[in-house]
């Protein structure tokens, strides 16, 4: 498993990456729908932000490739259904 570590100038709570969590969500749906890879996906804040709930909470919070792979997935359904955006 990676680090999952924050810099010490950046530290926050469990409950504070809670509070974001649909954020960190939102920012995973934007990279899928402006096709960023995986690997790039993988250097982002929001990705470490859900690692970091990953594991510290494993059953409320799924992996973060997890969550890009459903998103694309979603997004790809959408995309090729006549009438939805």
């Amino acid at each position: 498993m990676a680090d999952v570590s924050l810099p010490a100038d950046d530290v926050l709570t469990v409950g504070e990456l809670e509070a974001q969590y649909p954020l960190y969500c939102k920012a995973m749906r934007i990279l899928v729908r402006d096709d960023v890879s995986l690997s790039k996906a993988r250097r982002t804040v929001c990705w470490q932000r859900l690692e970091i709930l990953n594991h510290c909470l494993p059953r409320q919070y799924r992996e973060p490739e997890q969550l890009y792979l459903h998103l694309q997935r979603d997004h790809q359904h959408r995309s090729t259904t006549p009438g939805r955006r």
